[in-house]
């Protein structure tokens, strides 16, 4: 499988990319209309606010998700405002200082100060350093799972214990038994702590997929350890039948959503490269078909490379399982 993956990069290497402008083809729209990453309509104005200074409707979208208990959106806005703050933080620390105990603020510069340590050469350091603010934004908010998610992701840096992950997990849980990032975060630690031992994780991904909700992105965490065992490379991982068994399973999720819709955008491009990398080109096809303009950062930035070009690597991709399925079908 790893001789299908070098496969894969070396055909996407060589694709040829479709000219912005020209018709759809295929259901497809054109490679001009398609944006990276792009944010939904009520994280766009936000971003927009945030990059002329303004914290205020970023504010009012975080407080808004905690009061109404969107703990998915929540973590996803966590995310991509930490992010943006990444470059750009002056919005941010105008928002602490004028709110230091808002726990929207305090969550956004939990994530912020994770991401950076996660990024510098003395993680482990800088994770120790960072493990307080962790705290206090999960005291801030009792019923809020995303810091807890946040301490998953950090006890990962930091290289916990089985005993402390496991106490972490069982507090995330308790607040919301189904989170996807949660359970993402479980999913990545299993794969450090196991030295990427693809049926442990299978096991774990495959169990949480059977309690979920069909709707629940949980649902695509099947194939979220099938990436890893394909990018891995590993000859020695579960059989072939368990990962087409993970991407179906994800294509019953996609399913369930409108064409462009942004919620299942990520599961769709990556389940758009699970499927080329098994040589499903049509369902491939499919996929593409329903990602529409949204495509993801993740998972095209691993194939395009250090200071490569992840939105181009999609639309090579695209083009590439455009073709391959019109010859399948010659």
């Amino acid at each position: 499988m790893g001789r299908t993956m070098s496969l894969l990069r070396a055909l996407l290497g060589n694709a040829r990319t479709v000219r912005p402008g020209q018709p759809p083809r295929d259901g497809l729209p054109p490679d001009g209309s398609v944006l990276l990453d792009a944010p939904d309509d009520r994280l766009g104005p936000a971003l927009v606010a945030a990059a002329l200074g303004d914290h205020i409707p970023a504010a009012r979208l975080l407080a808004a998700t905690r009061h109404a208990a969107e703990w998915e959106y929540r973590d996803r806005y966590a995310v991509r405002l930490a992010a943006f703050a990444h470059s750009r933080e002056d919005w941010l620390a105008a928002w602490r200082a004028r709110a230091p105990d808002d726990p929207d603020a305090l969550l956004v510069a939990a994530q912020l100060a994770v991401d950076r340590a996660w990024e510098s050469p003395v993680r482990a350091e800088r994770l120790r350093e960072v493990e307080p603010m962790v705290h206090a934004a999960a005291e801030m908010a009792p019923r809020d799972p995303v810091p807890w998610r946040i301490a998953l992701d950090h006890a990962r840096g930091s290289r916990a214990p089985d005993a402390l992950f496991e106490a972490l997990w069982e507090q995330a849980v308790r607040r919301s038994s189904h989170h996807h990032g949660c359970h993402v975060s479980a999913l990545e630690y299993l794969w450090a702590r196991c030295y990427g031992s693809h049926r442990a994780c299978f096991d774990f991904a495959e169990a949480a997929a059977l309690d979920s909700l069909p709707g629940s992105l949980v649902r695509a965490l099947p194939l979220r350890a099938a990436y890893a065992q394909l990018v891995s490379g590993d000859g020695n991982g579960v059989p072939g039948a368990r990962l087409d068994a993970a991407a179906d399973l994800a294509v019953e999720l996609s399913a369930r959503y409108p064409v462009g819709d942004p919620w299942p955008a990520e599961v769709r491009n990556l389940l758009a490269y699970v499927l080329m990398a098994r040589q499903r080109w049509t369902a491939a096809l499919e996929q593409f078909r329903l990602i529409g303009a949204r495509a993801t950062s993740y998972p095209w930035s691993a194939t395009a490379g250090e200071g490569g070009d992840p939105l181009g690597r999609f639309l090579e991709a695209r083009d590439m399982t455009r073709r391959a399925s019109v010859r399948r079908h010659r």
